[in-house]
């Protein structure tokens, strides 16, 4: 693809297309097992790399699990998840959440969550069944890709913006192959068993994992659709 190249002819068709791809990104909690051409999967990030990246960093790696290897991951981390001692034994390695949730972050969250478990008939306090959900994080939703995310420790908080773009074009991209995906923080706590695993370097932090695939839209959790606040609630214009 050339960056420096001209538009193409029909603007107002694009940027239907990307509103599109854009808004429709959503959250996919169930996948189809129809697999994923390697080939579309470096399609995607061969697009996502042109991501805006302060002074040209380009802080990112991809680790792409598929077949055996995603099993053997999930696996291992599934046996730990559902071991409450040895689960104990771990915990994220960077703070992606706040310690002190406020309002009205903490009400999105629980509305959120609650609208997700309703939808799935999960009561509140049935712990059994939050712990099952929350363990389908583990197995990528069902999903026949996952990808994990790394970057070197020596980069400084500058670098997850870079990664919030990367990982936004990555989302939207699949959206052009018809692909649904799932970035998961919930990865973040095993990243011990995932650096085991993959065999990765010291000096890789894992910063975050996705599931990537067909959605399933059978299932009743992907008619989940988080609500956005307007623009007018958080931008403020300054002329004079």
């Amino acid at each position: 693809m050339e960056r420096a190249g001209p538009p193409p002819d029909e603007l107002a068709s694009l940027r239907s297309a990307v509103e599109w791809a854009i808004a429709t990104r959503r959250s996919v909690r169930a996948y189809l097992p129809r697999p994923v051409p390697d080939a579309i999967v470096q399609a995607i990030l061969d697009v996502a790399r042109y991501a805006a990246t302060g002074v040209n960093i380009q802080p990112w790696k991809v680790h792409v699990v598929t077949g055996p290897a995603k099993d053997r991951v999930c696996a291992a981390i599934r046996k730990v998840d559902n071991d409450p001692t040895l689960s104990r034994m771990h915990s994220d390695e960077w703070s992606y959440y706040p310690d002190e949730w406020v309002s009205p972050y903490i009400d999105r969250r629980r509305a959120l969550g609650w609208k997700l478990y309703g939808l799935l008939g999960i009561e509140k306090g049935d712990k059994r069944r939050m712990h099952e959900q929350h363990g389908r994080n583990y197995q990528f939703f069902d999903a026949p890709v996952g990808l994990f995310f790394t970057m070197d420790r020596v980069m400084e908080r500058g670098s997850l913006l870079d990664y919030g773009m990367f990982l936004q074009n990555i989302m939207v991209m699949a959206r052009t192959y018809g692909l649904s995906t799932c970035p998961q923080a919930a990865f973040m706590k095993y990243h011990k068993i995932i650096e085991r695993e993959l065999h990765l370097k010291p000096e890789e932090m894992f910063v975050v994992g996705m599931s990537l695939g067909f959605a399933d839209e059978s299932r009743i959790e992907n008619s989940l659709v988080s609500e956005r606040e307007p623009s007018s609630s958080f931008a403020v214009f300054h002329s004079t």
